[in-house]
């Protein structure tokens, strides 16, 4: 895969991760507009009872059509606190949490006024804590379609439409509900740690 036009998203999905690690360049859409129920502001994780979807609440416009570089965050629900109690209670036991843990805690300690920003922050951060660079440019336009030079993979921000199935690595509860397949790269990066890297490189992205 080379180049590839992809959204920013909160804590991303394991399809979404292997794709930018894959890619020779990325492009991050920042031009489009918001869409309810996607990853732009929901990730999943591995529970005690299952699966578990981490969802941000925003503060909604008049405007029926609102870019998401301008979708503020809405704070007053302390969703922060219980975020980070949800990846604790899920993932304390894991062999990886803990190291990572410091370098994750910042993100529920902050209140980034923009979701677009908080999704950057949270690119820069995992990053770090995998031990790699993925650099990225930005559109200044919003593309409805792209040249044969770049992939459009825009349509794996819509969980529902993103179909990948990956190899099953060991996941804290899954000898409660089996394995449960592309979550957060929270859950790959807690269970396997660095080891997640050549994981990501390994899976077989399709279009």
């Amino acid at each position: 895969m080379n180049n590839i036009l992809i959204h920013p998203t909160y804590f991303p999905s394991i399809s979404h991760f292997a794709a930018m690690l894959q890619a020779e360049q990325v492009a991050f859409e920042m031009e489009d507009n918001f869409q309810k129920q996607t990853n732009r502001n929901r990730a999943f994780i591995y529970s005690a009872n299952g699966k578990q979807m981490l969802n941000i609440p925003i503060k909604h416009s008049e405007e029926s059509k609102q870019k998401f570089k301008d979708v503020r965050i809405e704070h007053a629900f302390g969703w922060q606190k219980q975020h980070f109690k949800s990846l604790e209670a899920a993932y304390r036991t894991s062999p990886y949490f803990e190291y990572f843990e410091d370098d994750i805690r910042p993100l529920f300690e902050g209140k980034a006024e923009f979701m677009l920003d908080l999704n950057l922050q949270i690119h820069e951060v995992l990053c770090s804590c995998l031990g790699i660079n993925i650099g990225y440019t930005q559109t200044t336009e919003y593309l409805h379609e792209v040249g044969s030079d770049l992939v459009d993979l825009r349509p794996l921000a819509n969980g529902k439409k993103d179909l990948h199935t990956f190899e099953p690595y060991v996941q804290v509860f899954d000898d409660r509900h089996g394995y449960l397949n592309n979550l957060s790269i929270l859950d790959l990066l807690f269970n396997e740690g660095r080891h997640a890297v050549d994981y990501l490189k390994k899976q077989n992205i399709h279009i």
